[in-house]
């Protein structure tokens, strides 16, 4: 395979002629933030928090897809990418209980968020959904990162059960003609789980357990919530 060397902060690297930045950032241990990208993932630079700044480019590039060339020279640090992303950073902040993304908390504090920079921003409040027996859904944490989509899709389970539907602000993860999980096609896998960066997604277990409930409580209402399902069903 062919190579190619370019400049990333100030330091020379070679790479695979068809790497993107991000890859040849983290080969030599240069961190580039990320939200909706995942290595089980197809790269779909949706979030932009990746951005870095490519010398003679107009645009900030997002990194997880901009493949390298020849001599490129890239900042990943310059004032610019910062203000981006601290920018994305406190949009979604405003937007969206991050309480449970800790990486994401961790990035508000390195790029010096303004927690209140946005205070008259809608933030998003849809009701938390507790419709099967293996992890509940709440969007209000829900950064539209795809991840959960994806995996449900072609990049692992095709089972197609999640989707996303609605335009900007009203964009929204949800499920066909918005059906209860268990009469989608969800396999109940937990690929979907195990990707969520922000606890939108998350074991049911694991949810009654910060509600207060007791391991015996939890054991007795799945007990009782299977005993109910097999009545409906004769």
């Amino acid at each position: 395979m062919n190579e190619v060397t370019l400049i990333i902060d100030g330091r020379p690297v070679t790479a695979a002629e068809n790497a993107t930045i991000l890859q040849a950032a983290r080969q030599v241990g240069i961190d580039i933030p990320t939200i909706c990208y995942h290595d089980a993932c197809t790269a779909n630079a949706i979030c932009r928090l990746c951005v870095v700044e490519v010398e003679k480019q107009r645009l900030l590039q997002p990194a997880c897809v901009t493949q390298v060339r020849e001599g490129m020279v890239i900042h990943t640090r310059s004032e610019r990418v910062e203000r981006s992303r601290r920018t994305i950073l406190e949009m979604l902040d405003s937007a969206v209980d991050l309480s449970d993304a800790p990486e994401i908390q961790a990035q508000l504090a390195e790029y010096g968020a303004d927690h209140n920079r946005f205070p008259a921003a809608e933030r998003r409040a849809p009701a938390l959904i507790d419709d099967n027996p293996m992890y509940v859904r709440d969007y209000a944490k829900c950064v539209l990162c795809w991840r959960c989509v994806q995996v449900c899709a072609e990049d692992a389970q095709y089972t197609f059960a999640l989707s996303f539907d609605g335009r900007g602000f009203g964009t929204q993860i949800g499920t066909y003609f918005d059906l209860p999980m268990p009469e989608t096609t969800c396999v109940f896998c937990g690929q979907c789980v195990g990707v969520c960066p922000t606890g939108a997604l998350k074991p049911r277990r694991e949810w009654l357990l910060e509600q207060g409930k007791t391991p015996d409580e939890i054991m007795e209402l799945t007990r009782a919530e299977r005993r109910k399902s097999r009545r409906a069903k004769q």
